[in-house]
């Protein structure tokens, strides 16, 4: 067998990994001369997006990505830290995440998301308007633009990308709000397209309303890019016990 470093994975990213090393999260990865943990962590299915401290165990030293261990060596590859910093409280969603793009719009949050936009449009969009891209896609994260971005101080580095943990809709984003603690604003933003919510009178969107709405209700906001109008309705109760219940853990 030729040269190889060992990888002692922290608990909360063992699921990137083979399942025989799920187990205690120590793996053996093959080391060409000078390949630096950049390369070798991801080889061993840990995407950099999720990385935190790393550190060679023989000599007690943190280093970077970049570092080019020895043959033999052992490094502990740690989860990020959080709250983690990011390029920007604004994100982008794939299509799998439609659900949570609706729950963190409720919240104030500016995400856009489509149901038909493949993986390269949607890394072009997080890397050109300087969004987080999130995502459940193993493969996806592990693409080396999404590599979180030096914060130019010789230490910080800021996320363009993270792995969404959880199945259900409640647990994601419980996983968003904890890893990056983004400032919430709940009924300020369109569910359906993420645009901007102004007032509007009961003449600017009568005619897009039911006859039984006009009468009922009379305070109106309007999405400011699709024109879609929101009120306080029969629903209004649970989305009102949604948000208290977020911001009482996230606020």
């Amino acid at each position: 067998m030729g040269a190889t470093v060992r990888l002692l994975v922290a608990p909360e990213l063992r699921s990137f990994l083979p399942p025989r090393s799920r187990r205690d999260g120590g793996l053996d990865v093959p080391l060409d001369p000078g390949t630096p943990l950049a390369h070798l962590v991801p080889a061993a299915g840990v995407p950099l997006t999720e990385v935190g401290a790393l550190r060679v165990v023989d000599n007690d030293a943190q280093v970077t990505p970049e570092h080019r261990p020895s043959p033999g060596a052992v490094v502990e590859v740690a989860a990020v830290s959080r709250p983690q910093l990011a390029v920007s409280a604004r994100f982008v969603l794939d299509v799998h995440l439609g659900a949570l793009a609706r729950r963190m719009r409720l919240l104030g949050l500016d995400v856009a998301y489509g149901n038909d936009v493949g993986d390269a449009d949607l890394v072009a969009r997080a890397l050109g308007e300087a969004r987080v891209l999130l995502t459940q896609d193993h493969a996806l994260l592990r693409r080396r633009v999404l590599a979180p971005l030096p914060a130019g101080d010789g230490g910080a580095f800021l996320a363009r990308a993270a792995h969404v943990r959880g199945s259900a809709v409640a647990d994601q984003l419980d996983d968003v709000l904890d890893r990056f603690a983004p400032p919430l604003a709940p009924y300020t933003r369109c569910v359906a397209c993420g645009g901007e919510l102004v007032p509007a009178s009961v003449e600017e969107v009568a005619h897009l309303l039911e006859p039984g709405t006009l009468r009922t209700y009379r305070e109106f906001v309007r999405c400011a890019a699709c024109g879609r109008p929101y009120w306080h309705g029969a629903h209004g109760r649970r989305l009102d016990a949604l948000v208290r219940q977020v911001l009482r853990a996230h606020g």
